[in-house]
This record gives C-alpha cells, structure tokens and sequence, in this order.
C-alpha cells in the first residue's frame, strides 16, 4: 500500500504555530497587505475631484479654479460644475451674460490634477470614472479560475509569486498611461494578473497551521487585509498626484520575485502530488526550527518510499454521481430555497462592503481618514466573530449584525449635514458590523448544506455574490439623485438579508447534514447537539 502521510497529526508534534509558521506568516502577509492594496488603489487614483465650466471671456492666464467675483454672474448657482450661463458680449461684465439662460460646457478647470479625472478630463462623465471600479471586478472573476489553475498544477508557491509580480509591473505600466482607455485596460490586466493573490496567500498561510490554530490564522489574514486597505489610503494622502502614487504602491512589489527562495512549497500541496521526499524535508527544517523532536514513527512514515497505486480511471462515475446529487438538490424545494436566501446574503455582503468602503470617501470630513476608519474598523468586526458564533450561535450573530448594520446606514441620510461626525460613526458601525456578517455567514452557509454538495453550493453562493462586486463601484452615480440614496440602499439590503435568517435554521451545536434528507430536516434535528 502506498504510504499516506497525516500532515495534521504531525503537526501537533511539529508544533500548531511555532516560530516556522510565523516566519512564514510574517512573509505572507505582506503579501496579503499589498494584496489589498492592490484591489483598492483605484478608489483614490480614480476619485472624484471638484471642476467647474471654462469661462474663456473670463479666465486668467493660467486658469484658476476659485473664480473671485466673476463666477456670480458667469456661472449659475445650480450645475455649475457642468452648465454655464450663455454669453451675450465677449467681455467678463455682469451685462455680457444671459440671466437665466445656460448651455453645456464644453471645457473645465480643475481644482488639482490628483486623480485621472483632471489627466483624462472626465468631467461631468461621472460614469466613465466608476467604471474604472467594475472593470477592476471584472478582471478578478477571470483570474480566480486561472489562478486556482496554477496553484493547483504548478503549486502555491510559484501562484503566489506569479500573482504578486505582475501586478507590480501591470501597475507600473499604467502609471504612464496617455489616455482613459489605456487606463482602463492596464486595470483590467492588473486585477487578471493578481485578483488571485489573496486566496493563494490565505491557502499557503493555513495549509501549515494546525487544526486548533486555524481560527487564529485566518482572522490574521482578515485584520491584515484591513490594515492593507488603510496602508492604501495612508499613501495616497501623502502622495496624491495618482501617477506618482502609482508608481509608489506597485514598485516596491518588485521584491516578492525572491519569495521563490525564501518561502516554502505548500507541504500539503507536495503530499497531493506524491512528492512526499520534498515534503518530508521541510517538514525536518520546521521541525528544526520549532525546536521540535519528530517521533521515529513520523520519521520513518517520511521517510519511506511510497509504493505506486494502479490507476483508476472511473470518471465518468464521478461525474454521474456529481449530476445526481445536483439533479437531488434541485427538486428539493427546501433546499433550492436555501440557495436563493444564501445568494441573496453573499449579494448583500459584498455590495455593502464593497459599496461602504467606495462611499466612504464621499462623506462629510477628510476623505482619507474616512476611508482608513472604515479599513480597520473591520478587525474589531473580525474579533467578534470569533467571540460569539460558539456562544450564541451562526443565525443569531449573523442575523443580529446584519440588522444593526441596516439600521445604521439608513439612519444615515437624516442625519443633519452639521454633525458630521454622527454620519461617519454610523457609517464606521455599519462596516464592523458587515464585517463581522461575512466572517460569520461564510461559516453558517457552509453548515447549511449537506456533506454531499457543501462545496458545490458554498461555491455556487460565492460566485453569484460576485454581483454585488461588480455594482458596488456604480454606486456613487446615484448621489446624483440623492446624496446619501447609496446608504438607504446598502441599509434596505442589509436589513433584508438580515431578516431572510428568519427562514433557515440554527446550526449550532448540531451534527452537520452529511445527506439531503438530513440537511431538509435540520429544524426537527437542531436539539441533537453534539457535547
């Protein structure tokens, strides 16, 4: 028989997380820190700026923006920004132009030059700029596939390095970039080239972790990548021209090329692909570096070589089982109902985030701040998480954070514009509270379906989330209608969501449903715990 290596019993003797793991942590979650750098930049290089219409009768030699006295009667008091008042004389007088009459503007003066909005004046175009954020989405939904390709086929840590180099040199590119539509391709480029980082980066962290330290593990990726994301805003607010703030966020990601020598393959990865001696030998070095003694039975199972099994070929079984258990699933009423409510909440989670994190630029106060609030605000979040859904159970915190995050962003638009401070505070709870949602909804859809289809449903949840990525950056054209409409929205769905909890059951201290029978039956199961 061929020799089957259990790699977390070893690793209770190994030691959960000992100074390898950290070592290797430590490495990777720079990475995961660039990471969101890399998934955010473009909330800052692509932000709106102030502009109003060139009044070529009026305009100084080079134009400034702030007007002086001529604007009360060049520029209306309403849409100034896209219309003016139509000439009558060419001379800047109170007489040469129309009281009442405007027509579009044709040319603008910008406050700054910050963003790609004065570069590739975009002006009154607000759609162009937002669609910046969606092609970024729509360059993560090609590279997840492909990603997962090469850490399988190739390992974890050759997808690692692939996925945090190239966006550096995708990212440097674009910084010279000489019009919108180049722009917009080198972002689409950039986010297919290194959409997969994260994920590869959690996968290699945990996959030497033991079972007991994985909570602690993952929750380090999460607070993380919320530091990441206020790293991201830190810098634009010290470096704002967005060419140079590009150039200084990818350069330095120049460097993870030498993570091919200083980081190790996936252990768990080289046991997959037979490759036990490999395995074997940095399972000694972290031994080695632990501190640890390997018992002689662990080290004689690494050490012997694994006889070759014959090879079976049943795929087409595989695949028929596959399509039964889909075909079982899709007549059960219960279940299919579980599906939509789960894809409503993964829509929600990620629309709300996302749009939260994009909006927040726009509230009242310092943009920067705002945004690096509404970054970390999301460890506190993650922190909760880990602290309640063993205590009160996944429904009940999942459906309770949900609310409160409602509430809060919908409280929001009837908050007067004179506290400001209030409308930041309620947008800060809303975050931690979603933030907390998506630790914990990940964990309580998985629980929610059967053993024989969890991954299948976990993953069809996940993808049909995917929308409310790809909404989230459109969100700011809706403050054309109503400043604050984007939080009654983020606010509606959050409470809905919440609310839809209200048709599934509570998973806590149950057995998992390992069929489709137990899994419809979970309400009539729930008070068989498990002590």
């Amino acid at each position: 028989m061929a020799v089957i290596v259990d790699l977390d019993a070893i690793l209770l003797e190994l030691g959960q997380f000992g100074r390898y793991q950290i070592r290797n942590y430590c490495f990777i979650m720079v990475v995961i820190l660039m990471s969101a750098v890399y998934n955010s930049q473009y909330i800052f290089a692509a932000a709106d700026i102030p502009y109003r219409c060139a009044v070529p009768e009026c305009e100084s030699s080079p134009p400034e923006f702030v007007t002086g006295s001529w604007g009360s009667w060049a520029l209306p008091d309403v849409g100034a920004s896209c219309e003016r008042l139509v000439p009558t004389a060419q001379e800047c007088a109170p007489s040469s132009f129309s009281a009442n009459e405007t027509k579009r503007c044709t040319s603008w003066v910008y406050e700054n030059h910050d963003t790609i909005v004065a570069d590739f004046d975009l002006a009154c175009e607000e759609w162009k700029r937002t669609l910046v954020g969606t092609i970024h989405v729509a360059g993560l939904f090609g590279a997840l596939p492909v990603t997962a390709y090469i850490s399988d086929m190739y390992g974890r840590r050759t997808a690692l390095v692939i996925t945090a180099v190239c966006p550096a040199l995708v990212g440097i590119i674009r910084a010279f970039s000489q019009s919108y539509i180049m722009y917009l391709c080198f972002e689409f480029i950039d986010a297919f080239v290194g959409g997969g980082l994260y994920s590869t980066g959690f996968i290699l962290a945990l996959e030497m972790v033991g079972l007991d330290k994985r909570v602690l593990g993952g929750n380090l990726v999460f607070c993380t990548w919320a530091v990441g994301e206020a790293l991201t805003a830190g810098v634009a607010w010290l470096v704002s021209y967005w060419r140079t703030y590009t150039l200084v966020i990818y350069a330095p990601s120049l460097i993870f090329i030498t993570y091919y020598w200083l980081i190790d393959e996936s252990v768990r990865w080289l046991l997959s692909k037979g490759r036990n001696k490999e395995a074997a030998k940095i399972i000694f070095k972290a031994a080695k570096m632990n501190r640890k003694e390997l018992s002689s039975d662990t080290i004689k199972l690494l050490t012997e070589e694994p006889e070759k099994l014959p090879q079976i070929d049943d795929k087409a079984a595989i695949q028929e089982d596959k399509t039964s258990i889909i075909m079982q699933i899709v007549r059960s009423k219960t279940l299919m109902l579980r599906l939509l409510v789960c894809s409503f909440w993964w829509i929600t989670l990620t629309f709300v985030y996302y749009g939260l994190s994009i909006n927040s630029v726009s509230l009242a106060g310092n943009s920067y701040v705002n945004y690096i609030l509404t970054s970390l605000v999301e460890i506190p979040g993650y922190c909760l998480s880990v602290l309640t859904l063993d205590r009160f159970g996944r429904k009940s915190c999942s459906m309770t954070a949900l609310i409160i995050c409602g509430l809060s962003l919908v409280a929001i638009p009837f908050v007067p514009v004179s506290i400001p401070w209030l409308q930041t505070t309620l947008n800060l709870l809303g975050k931690l509270c979603i933030s907390m949602a998506i630790s914990s909804v990940y964990i309580y859809t998985g629980e929610l379906f059967p053993t024989q289809a969890r991954q299948i449903m976990l993953g069809t949840c996940s993808m049909i989330g995917r929308i409310g990525n790809v909404v989230a950056p459109q969100t700011p054209l809706l403050m054309a209608y109503m400043e604050a409409l984007p939080y009654l929205l983020f606010g509606v769905m959050a409470g809905a969501a919440g609310l839809l909890m209200l048709l599934t059951p509570e998973t806590l201290k149950t057995h998992l449903p390992d069929t489709i029978e137990q899994a419809e039956n979970m309400d009539k199961q729930k008070k068989v715990t498990v002590e």
